[in-house]
């Protein structure tokens, strides 16, 4: 169901069966990506939803509206993905503004796959502008447990990666390793 210049929007009635057909097809949170912000418009892929909805275009804010409207009475969580390398300030914080209006339940920085993963620099000023009632995921490039820890500190609440295993083995040596030091 792309929606295109012809099709600005997507009246949530038409919207809304095809999320919940969809989260009943593959499950999960839905999690719509802005990569870069164009005359006005952004592009958004629906993760999880490509074979009901191939490419849904932000064009206002409503859009991404009744992505939340129809998601959140079938209990599905929305994060609206920030593809910040590929963004400017001013974008990423229009990204975290738009996700606050439209009331997703959680921004993320990236996808983890492009030029550039989730930063300090991008995660602390997410985690102002959209406050504490929204969640922060930092994803991309997080494969060591001080990054990981650095991009805790700096707001995020979730983290995106796909080396938590060995995150948790490096926070598990160096626990033990601190409580033989300590004589525990």
């Amino acid at each position: 169901m792309p929606v295109n210049d012809r099709h600005p929007s997507t009246p949530v009635d038409r919207l809304a069966p095809a999320i919940r057909s969809a989260v009943d097809t593959a499950g999960g949170p839905l999690k719509p990506i802005i990569s870069s912000a164009q005359a006005g418009s952004h592009p958004v892929q629906a993760d999880r939803l490509a074979p009901l909805i191939d490419q849904i275009v932000l064009k206002p804010e409503a859009t991404a509206a009744e992505v939340v409207q129809a998601a959140h009475p079938a209990g599905v969580r929305v994060t609206l993905i920030l593809k910040t390398s590929l963004l400017s300030e001013d974008q990423k914080m229009a990204g975290c503004l738009l996700a606050g209006v439209c009331r997703a339940d959680f921004v993320r920085s990236s996808t983890g796959f492009g030029p550039s993963g989730a930063t300090v620099e991008d995660v602390r000023p997410m985690r102002t502008v959209v406050g504490s009632k929204m969640g922060v995921k930092a994803a991309g490039r997080i494969r060591t447990a001080e990054t990981a820890l650095r991009m805790i500190v700096a707001g995020a609440s979730r983290l995106g990666t796909s080396t938590g295993v060995a995150i948790v083995e490096q926070v598990r040596r160096r626990a033990l390793a601190a409580a033989g030091a300590a004589g525990i």
